[in-house]
């Protein structure tokens, strides 16, 4: 099953692209092993994801913490803090 990666700001700007579709290997369970095979993709992942403590997730539009199970994630969102004011 395909899931829908999607980027935004700079961790958009640093892979390089706003969003792709993959397919997860197996062992990928968690936003945490979701984000340690990102970083092994390549310099522009390890790049956007060296400090993934920081990175926010959403699995289909609604924010989760880095254990959350991924299984039957139709859309993965990335992107880093916000700030407001």
């Amino acid at each position: 099953m395909s899931t829908k990666l999607i980027y935004f700001a700079w961790v958009r700007e640093r892979i390089g692209k706003p969003e792709e579709d993959v397919e997860l290997p197996s062992g990928i369970e968690t936003v945490a092993d979701l984000l340690r095979w990102l970083k092994s993709r390549g310099e522009e992942y390890e790049n956007a994801l060296q400090y993934p403590d920081v990175i926010r997730v959403a699995i289909n539009q609604e924010h989760v913490g880095h254990r959350e199970k991924i299984a039957g994630a139709r859309e993965i969102a990335l992107f880093p803090p916000m700030t407001g004011g």
